[in-house]
């Protein structure tokens, strides 16, 4: 006997169902009133795939450059220290983000229960911020590897970054499972990569470097170190920790072409404290054991020398330098690819809600939206096209921009589901969850409070003595969210647009429904023990 299940409005039988002939129109009418939007995008990405991504989206050039940067202004100890704190607030940022990801896997999920269970306004600045975050995440990863390519040579910098910049197009246009094996095989390069670093550091600090002594926590209390400019050095690379911790998120852009969300996806939250510990604090701690906060090059308007390379460079091996360069040349163009795949889902989103015309709706055969691809592509590209200006100088505006958007798309996350479990308790519904954020209501609460103040002081000592480009640089993004906020909700809006109550939230509409196949699977997987879940879990997520 067949089961029969409720249809999800994420079927991808249906093709979507979007009228945006006037979209100031469309956009001004209530919620209330509204046909859900579907998606049609291809559900094809399994846990293997969905965790590579995922640590594709988190070992990026924030890692391999950023960490020379917040190393010169912050020291060895408010480096670490950076990473531990930020580090934190994602964990409990991502426990609240899966909640709300498992129950209902959409492309675009966070923007899109911001519209639920926040407002309007709020939704379309969350979407338009993230989505220019990505943009410009396109073109600082793009400058990057032209920082990268001046450790060999000055030659003709931009035609390289211009050649990696049309394959990121091609990756993206084409069957997202190509998008999807390439990031794999990309993000695999990086975690053995680490792992070897690793090693490589070990090696270093006993005694394998150019003055081939035991390095030790040496550098902990030379000169400066390990607090380097005090409490002002410490909250002026809050912003760079941030950028490296983008893509964690990118669990929930995924969301709505993921093959048995509610296991995947769980598993996937699950497993970022790990990450966090092993991918960012170790990396942390072995470039502060092993680098003094002033080595050359670190970072200066015209180059940036990655802290692999350097440790790399210090044991003396043949090679060894060119060899972890050409590797983060590599991890580079992979955050490059998976920047652009988050932009294109979210530019398709936007369209899709009626926030942006519908132009950025229309797929190709392999059900990709292409236009949105080309077209955060060339957003992505007109921003790198500003590199002629000096390109070390360039990036930190770049990593300073995206960093602030990611604060507040987490600061965003936090309220929201705050809000959504407020809502499921005053409708009787909590026990419906697919999976539950065990840190509720702590969790999201220490996102929101901490957060905001990151975003608050983050770049306060640019007050004394004011600098206007420093400020700008530090605060911009501060003040595009709340012009998007304030252009819906008091343009298109007619300052109409409110906050949806509790009781009126909507907590059925793309509510995922597993198949009878997930269910099984699900059940089978549940039911092992010891070595032979292990095995399976493995074979799952790795093979």
């Amino acid at each position: 006997m067949s089961v029969e299940y409720p249809n999800s409005v994420t079927s991808l039988d249906k093709k979507p169902q979007v009228d945006l002939e006037n979209v100031i129109e469309d956009a001004s009418t209530s919620s209330e009133h509204r046909v859900a939007q579907t998606e049609n995008l291809n559900r094809s990405l399994g846990a293997r795939t969905i965790n590579l991504i995922c640590l594709g989206g988190v070992i990026g050039t924030g890692i391999f450059l950023g960490m020379g940067k917040m190393l010169l202004n912050a020291g060895p100890l408010g480096l670490l220290l950076n990473y531990l704190i930020m580090g934190s607030m994602i964990y409990f940022m991502m426990l609240s983000l899966g909640e709300m990801s498992v129950q209902y896997p959409i492309s675009g999920s966070f923007a899109v229960y911001t519209k639920r269970f926040g407002s309007d306004s709020l939704a379309f600045a969350t979407l338009f911020n993230y989505w220019l975050n990505d943009c410009v995440s396109v073109a600082a990863d793009l400058v990057a590897l032209q920082l990268v390519m001046q450790y060999w040579t000055n030659f003709h910098w931009y035609v390289i970054s211009i050649i990696f910049w049309v394959f990121l197009l091609l990756l993206n246009v084409l069957h997202v499972r190509l998008y999807a094996e390439a990031e794999y095989s990309l993000a695999l390069l990086k975690v053995v990569t680490i792992i070897i670093f690793f090693i490589v550091s070990i090696i270093c600090n006993a005694g394998k470097n150019p003055q081939h002594e035991y390095i030790g926590f040496k550098y902990w209390s030379y000169g400066d170190a390990p607090f380097v400019d005090g409490i002002r050095g410490f909250s002026k690379v809050f912003a760079s920790a941030a950028y490296s911790f983008g893509g964690l998120e990118s669990v929930s852009l995924t969301a709505g072409e993921t093959k048995n969300p509610t296991r995947v996806i769980p598993k996937t939250v699950q497993m970022t404290f790990f990450r966090v510990l092993i991918f960012y604090i170790l990396t942390a701690f072995f470039i502060g054991m092993n680098i003094p906060y002033d080595y050359p090059n670190l970072l200066t308007k015209k180059v940036a020398t990655s802290p692999f390379t350097i440790v790399f460079q210090m044991v003396g091996a043949k090679g060894a330098g060119s060899f972890m360069n050409a590797v983060i040349m590599t991890s580079i163009v992979s955050a490059g690819n998976h920047a652009l795949y988050a932009g294109s889902r979210l530019a398709y989103n936007l369209s899709l809600h009626g926030y942006i015309p519908k132009i950025f709706l229309p797929m190709n055969r392999f059900r990709v939206p292409y236009v949105a691809v080309i077209i955060t592509w060339l957003i992505g590209g007109l921003c790198f096209a500003s590199a002629f200006v000096g390109s070390g100088e360039l990036w930190s505006w770049l990593q300073a921009i995206v960093g602030l958007s990611n604060l507040i798309s987490w600061w965003v996350i936090g309220v929201v589901s705050i809000r959504f479990r407020r809502g499921l308790e005053k409708q009787g519904r909590t026990h419906e969850l697919l999976f539950k954020n065990w840190s509720y209501p702590y969790g999201p609460l220490y996102v929101v409070i901490l957060g905001g103040f990151i975003i608050l002081v983050q770049g306060w000592t640019t007050f004394s003595p004011f600098s206007v480009n420093d400020f700008f640089q530090s605060y911009l993004e501060l003040g595009v969210f709340p012009l998007c906020f304030i252009f819906w909700w008091l343009v298109v809006r007619k300052g109409k647009d409110k906050f949806v109550k509790f009781e009126d939230m909507d907590f059925d509409t793309d509510r995922y429904y597993e198949t009878p196949e997930e269910i099984e699977k699900n059940r089978y997987a549940n039911s092992l023990k010891g070595w032979a879940k292990f095995k399976y879990n493995f074979a799952d997520n790795f093979l």
